[in-house]
């Protein structure tokens, strides 16, 4: 099990994101994540370079409410160089919008709804996405076990290995705020 360390408060990145940078630098993380909300593009640009040059895995999830923005961060994505982009619900769109680049994806699978974002949906729903994301061409789903609304968060993370199999990645996100989570 890999643990991916946020740059977030609140469901946005934080805005002292590259203070917070220099600062664990030298702990090892190799997985390192922001939101796409919270700082301007050239801080998340600048953000996304700390992380790298610290050896790091990038990440930055998608919690924008439209679709339209959603694909507007994916674009983001794109451009500044993501390794992993995570969230979203319109898989379609955003798989287009980071068509032809090294970028991976991994997207709600459920129910997502506002900001920050709950996840509604049965665990069923959720293995069937899983599923579907695949087939797509996504790398694995970005479950937000943790703040379920229909569903225990340990039932929809079992349907969520179902439905990805071996084949794909299960990131779990969404408060996991203390060990026991």
């Amino acid at each position: 099990m890999d643990f991916i360390f946020m740059l977030t408060r609140q469901d946005q990145t934080v805005l002292d994101g590259l203070e917070v940078m220099k600062e664990i630098r030298g702990v090892g993380l190799r997985h390192v994540g922001f939101k796409d909300v919270g700082v301007d593009k050239q801080t998340l640009h600048a953000i996304n370079r700390a992380v790298k040059d610290a050896g790091a895995t990038s990440y930055m999830e998608v919690v924008s409410t439209s679709p339209e923005a959603a694909v507007h961060s994916a674009k983001v994505a794109a451009e500044i160089g993501i390794d992993r982009l995570l969230g979203g619900a319109n898989a379609l769109e955003i798989m287009a919008a980071i068509k032809g680049t090294p970028v991976a994806y991994y997207p709600f699978p459920g129910k997502p709804v506002g900001h920050p974002t709950k996840l509604g949906g049965s665990p069923k729903s959720v293995a069937d996405d899983c599923r579907r994301f695949l087939e797509m061409g996504c790398a694995g789903v970005d479950l937000l076990a943790y703040r379920a609304t229909e569903a225990d968060p340990i039932d929809l993370v079992e349907a969520a290995r179902q439905g990805l199999g071996s084949a794909g990645t299960l990131i779990c996100a969404g408060s996991v705020d203390r060990p026991a989570r």
